[in-house]
């Protein structure tokens, strides 16, 4: 089996997080000021997970978002006292860098978080992640954005975000676990089968991030359309384009959830679609070892990468170069300048 740089991203993630955790002390942040995390795609995911736990571990007394890197390049306003937090794979793309010119014009504090690499984002702090990734489906970049995010979180909180420091020290172990989990023939099938019917993923909290990324993995990866959203959005308005040949990926909470993610499932096998469960259990279809619920999102997201892998190989696809291998995507997306 030919492996690919994708695969040998997905394998060096433990390390890289690891790498992360133990580098030298990141900027403390001040609580009494806006944080606002900004970026694009997956990045931009990485920012919602961040604030997400900014929201949660203060208790909403810090002002945190997270932003569309362009909107707030092109529309967004931006003061002296914003703390800008801007997540980059390369640190190259046009408006994360616009980002930093315009906040460094307003006078805010900017810390750019980035791959390792020839590009030196204008930032006050640039936050180094793991080296550039030869695949351009990314995914050790993501993990460790999450990492370098989660740390610049602990020590702007400090002992409120005790529950997170612990739960990122478990995470370079379970994503090694996790790695060596089965994952199930038929959930690789189903999405390699799927034909021109989109997937459907999806999850609760936190985890419906990791659905919305993961679902951008498979685009990217398998060259199929998927689709990530909350649970309970699923149930709203969308069964109306549920069908047999729907194929879906829940992820399943650990917390309580008002029975949505059952009802979902009851309402997909009543259609007949396909369901396929991700969960921190080793009977799931999509296993990942169970961590702290904070940091769920560097752990849940890794079956998904495992399911673009093989689903891939399957499809001729090649998550290294996402499409840009064949004519006309290869032209059409060279010509816009990212």
């Amino acid at each position: 089996m030919t492996t690919t740089a994708f695969d040998q991203h997905v394998a060096e993630q433990p390390d890289a997080v690891r790498a992360v955790l133990a580098a030298g002390p990141v900027p403390r942040l001040d609580p009494a000021r806006p944080v606002l995390f900004t970026g694009i795609g997956t990045s931009l995911h990485a920012c919602r997970v961040a604030a997400a736990w900014v929201r949660e571990l203060s208790g909403g007394r810090v002002h945190t978002a997270a932003l569309d890197a362009h909107d707030l390049a092109l529309t967004g306003v931006i003061s002296a006292a914003d703390q800008i937090v801007v997540v980059s794979h390369r640190g190259t793309k046009i408006y994360p860098n616009e980002v930093l010119r315009k906040a460094a014009e307003a006078g805010a504090a900017t810390i750019a978080v980035t791959g390792a690499g020839p590009a030196e984002p204008v930032a006050g702090t640039v936050l180094r992640t793991c080296p550039q990734e030869r695949a351009s489906t990314h995914t050790v970049s993501y993990v460790t954005g999450l990492a370098v995010l989660g740390r610049l979180v602990v020590s702007l909180l400090g002992d409120a975000a005790a529950p997170l420091g612990r739960g990122l020290a478990a995470v370079p172990d379970a994503l090694r676990r996790t790695l060596d989990l089965p994952l199930a023939e038929a959930a690789v099938d189903a999405l390699a089968g799927s034909g021109p019917d989109p997937a459907l993923l999806t999850g609760t909290g936190l985890d419906a991030i990791t659905a919305e990324e993961a679902a951008l993995k498979i685009k990217e990866g398998t060259y199929r359309w998927a689709e990530g959203m909350h649970s309970e959005f699923a149930l709203h308005g969308t069964p109306a384009v549920f069908r047999a040949s729907t194929v879906a990926y829940v992820i399943r909470p650990e917390q309580a959830d008002g029975g949505r993610t059952d009802a979902l499932l009851g309402l997909l096998s009543a259609i007949g679609a396909r369901s396929f469960v991700s969960a921190a259990d080793e009977a799931a279809d999509l296993p990942f070892a169970a961590v702290p619920p904070l940091v769920r999102p560097l752990v849940g997201v890794v079956p998904f990468h495992r399911l673009v892998s093989a689903a891939a190989r399957r499809l001729g696809a090649s998550p290294d170069l996402t499409h840009l291998e064949e004519e006309p995507w290869s032209s059409a997306v060279r010509a816009v300048k990212l």
